[in-house]
């Protein structure tokens, strides 16, 4: 029978990505009112993003396999726009167009992602200026029950859209993982 014990120079793929004392996600409570938990899950999401796209350059912008479009720049272009989306359309109702897709190129915000380092700090630009607007709006609501409206699914509540926005993450987490493997063999969570 075979030894599968794991010796200490064995990878796991459940290992941190980066050392635990360097990690911004160990540091998150994980307890307390329903806002405070929301906010700070969503926000480790947002840094699992930071952290799988971290020190790539222009590797940023690879795609995964053909005929595929999808990339990690793609993926912080297409959140940017979810952000915006969610929180500055539906939430605040504000007149506030997506940044990288349109109704003529519905998939440019993957299509469109391109090793230009212009086009990679406009991207994270974007990005982290539609997570702080979020994080805003987030702290000003008076409560999670405020609601605003979406063209597909109507009254939608703040609660909602952070769960929503979990969930987005998460499955955009599962894709960054394979995308970061296949660029530079880095595994973990």
């Amino acid at each position: 029978m075979a030894d599968t014990r794991q010796t200490p120079t064995d990878t796991r793929r459940a290992e941190m990505f980066v050392a635990p004392e360097h990690d911004p996600r160990t540091h998150l409570h994980t307890t307390g009112d329903e806002r405070s938990v929301l906010t700070e899950i969503l926000a480790g999401q947002r840094a699992t993003l930071e952290l799988k796209c971290a020190g790539l350059g222009t590797d940023l912008a690879r795609r995964s396999v053909a005929p595929s479009t999808l990339s990690l720049l793609g993926l912080v272009r297409h959140l940017a726009d979810v952000e915006r989306r969610w929180f500055r359309r539906v939430l605040a109702r504000e007149p506030a167009p997506p940044l990288f897709a349109s109704e003529q190129r519905p998939d440019d915000d993957f299509d469109g992602a391109n090793t230009d380092s212009a086009s990679i700090t406009a991207a994270w630009g974007a990005w982290r200026a539609e997570v702080a607007y979020a994080e805003r709006f987030t702290v000003a609501a008076p409560d999670l029950s405020i609601t605003g409206e979406d063209s597909w699914l109507g009254e939608v509540s703040l609660r909602w859209v952070l769960a929503h926005m979990i969930a987005e993450y998460a499955r955009h987490s599962g894709h960054a993982d394979l995308l970061r493997e296949r660029i530079d063999g880095a595994v973990g969570l």
